[in-house]
């Protein structure tokens, strides 16, 4: 499952969806700060049932109703920042003009034409993520480009939307959410279906990234940015991916899915030769009384059942890996588990878990299918069931059987979930049209492009600071792409070295970090001030860890304070001599038998004396100065 796959014959078409959360002041929509909180610093909750509604005309979307076939009761943790809006108590407020220019500022990256008029919609969404049921979305650009290195990639659309709640956990009545992060303003890019290998999917969205980051507008960290991707191959089917978290998984996942479309079409041919077919679902309790399954007795003693459904003709393919660990008796438990099964059992498995021959030769003439074509060595058909409360069981074995008969197909579009091994699950079918429709109560934005800079690009500054400050291409980039290039560029500006603002802002806190410093602590201010002291010749560069590290364990104290607190003050030509001559009439018989020989060892053992107060090169030329002396 990990070889790779002549793309081009095999007609993979794919695209990208780019959600970005912005770095705003307010939400979207009303006037809150987009600080994220802790759960326990919530104050109360609001409790909903959420429900499909049908669009303007008529139409019940699909997604949205498979979602709502599962009653769940919504948990929202609200703080003291929530306003009414949140609470879905209030109508929205007017579009937020910092997060209208910084989409205008991506449009132009993408080199996308603006619309002349934004108008906000509703998207149906009842997975709970919303206290209103929908999530309001605008279309702010469209038609732009960027390019790579297998060819130029259509860039669809440009939306501004808000940000949906942040899940915290399951309940056992539902799902428990919390509002801090709903409304935040989100940007969500769609590339056209342009994309033809899984390295350019990765090398598309890179340069999306790099692009987003340009504008110093967009926030950092997990969870800010999410890509979803499309990915279908000639015979198969459009599927979306969903929430892949890291950028490098993207070439994994869509060769993943690749792979999973080709072994789907292999079943489908297989099933087809086989003249496969798919029973009725049938309670099957009776046979497994007395088990010794663990899960199945476990569901029968809570006053379950088992429910099973026959598969003739699928013998030996229900097990059959699709992806890395995966196979298509996954599939089948991905959609029992939907209904709340905790999976299924199938005779491709089977007997094992508890489950006897017996059992299976019994649950095989149950659902009239020969034992032989069951338990044989080159099996032809297969059986599958779920034990589980009565309803769910048998909402989930007709999930199985449904999903069984698309599998005599080929691939079904749907909607499925990345997961941290690359691969995908089943999270629901395609959403369609209609789940849109207007947003009545916020009035259209008539956006103004020419007001918007276009931003240096990351690519562009890290070329600047290799030819402006001579960095080398490491360093440049690092501090290019970091968050704190604008504290570099002004520790240039006023004198200290370039080489060590640079590595002060990157590497020195990357190192501290390692050591267990609180680097969270650390704000802009405090790199001001260290770098103050740099340029006034009041710290040595030796001294800036040390320093860093103490401003962030005490963040109250001003770098003045630290450095005096942790003795880090510039040490003068007369204290500088004083250390290294205690130091050199300490070891003047290894001076005397190795002369310049015993330096390296000397010198550092010269700069803990000074701890950091010192120049290195100045205590450098100080020791071999007194070396020379007595050698």
């Amino acid at each position: 499952m990990t070889e790779d796959f002549d793309y081009e014959a095999l007609g993979l078409v794919a695209g990208l969806e780019i959600h970005q959360q912005l770095d705003t002041a307010a939400k979207l929509f009303c006037e809150c700060p987009t600080t994220l909180r802790e759960p326990d610093e919530s104050t109360t909750t609001i409790t909903r049932y959420l429900h499909p509604t049908k669009s303007e005309l008529g139409e019940l979307d699909e997604a949205a109703l498979e979602e709502s076939q599962v009653e769940r009761e919504f948990e929202y943790l609200t703080y003291d920042s929530t306003c009414l809006v949140e609470a879905d108590d209030e109508p929205p407020h007017r579009v937020d003009d910092e997060a209208m220019a910084v989409a205008l500022e991506i449009a132009q990256l993408l080199d996308m034409r603006a619309v002349d008029q934004v108008h906000v919609m509703r998207k149906l969404v009842i997975d709970g993520s919303n206290t209103s049921g929908f999530q309001r979305t605008m279309m702010v650009a469209t038609d732009g480009e960027i390019e790579t290195s297998e060819g130029p990639v259509g860039v669809e659309d440009l939306m501004l939307e808000e940000e949906s709640a942040q899940r915290v956990q399951e309940t056992d009545s539902g799902v428990r959410y919390s509002l801090d992060r709903l409304g935040i303003p989100l940007v969500e890019i769609g590339t056209d279906p342009d994309i033809r290998s899984p390295a350019q999917a990765q090398e598309a969205a890179e340069r999306i990234g790099m692009l987003l980051r340009s504008t110093g507008q967009v926030r950092r960290g997990l969870g800010t940015i999410r890509q979803d991707v499309n990915v279908s191959i000639a015979e198969g089917a459009r599927v979306e991916i969903k929430g892949v978290q890291s950028l490098e998984d993207i070439e994994a996942i869509v060769r993943n899915e690749v792979g999973r479309q080709a072994e789907l079409l292999d079943i489908a041919e297989e099933l087809d030769d086989r003249d496969a077919t798919v029973g009725d679902p049938q309670a099957v309790t009776e046979i497994f009384e007395g088990t010794d399954s663990g899960v199945i007795q476990g569901a029968l003693t809570d006053g379950g059942d088992v429910w099973a459904v026959a598969l003739p003709g699928f013998g030996g393919l229900v097990g059959q890996e699709i992806q890395p660990d995966r196979r298509l008796g996954t599939e089948f438990s991905d959609h029992a588990k939907r209904h709340g099964a905790g999976g299924i059992f199938h005779t491709d498995e089977l007997p094992a878990y508890g489950v006897t021959e017996a059992e299976v030769e019994a649950l095989a003439e149950a659902v009239d299918l020969d034992p032989d074509a069951v338990t044989g060595e080159e099996s032809e058909d297969a059986v599958a069931i779920v034990a589980d409360a009565p309803e769910i069981a048998e909402q989930s074995i007709e999930a199985v059987a449904e999903r069984a008969e698309t599998a005599m197909d080929g691939v079904p579009e749907e909607t499925r979930d990345a997961t941290e091994e690359a691969t995908t699950r089943y999270l629901r079918p395609l959403p369609g049209a209609a789940r849109m429709y207007p947003e009545t109560d916020v009035p259209p934005v008539e956006p103004d492009p020419e007001e918007v800079e276009t931003p240096e690009l990351l690519t562009e500054k890290t070329e600047r600071y290799q030819e402006d400050f001579d960095l080398d291409a490491g360093l440049a980039e690092q501090v290019a792409y970091g968050k704190r290039w604008e504290l570099f560029e002004e520790a240039v500006e006023s004198g200290v070295d370039a080489t060590l603002a640079a590595q002060t802002v990157e590497s020195t806190v990357t190192e501290i970090r390692r050591d267990g410093a609180p680097v969270e602590h650390l704000t802009d201010d405090h790199f001001q001030s260290v770098f103050g002291l740099l340029a006034e010749d009041e710290l040595a560069k030796e001294g800036v860890p040390d320093l860093l590290a103490a401003l962030a364990e005490n963040p109250d104290l001003s770098a003045e304070e630290a450095a005096e607190q942790e003795g880090l003050g510039s040490a003068g030509e007369d204290e500088v001599r004083e250390a290294v001559v205690t130091v050199v009439e300490r070891n003047a018989s290894q001076i005397e038998d190795e002369g310049m020989g015993a330096f390296s060892g000397l010198m550092g053992e010269c700069m803990g004396e000074l701890r950091g107060k010192a120049d290195g090169d100045v205590v450098s030329d100080v020791l071999r100065e007194e070396i020379q002396k007595r050698a």
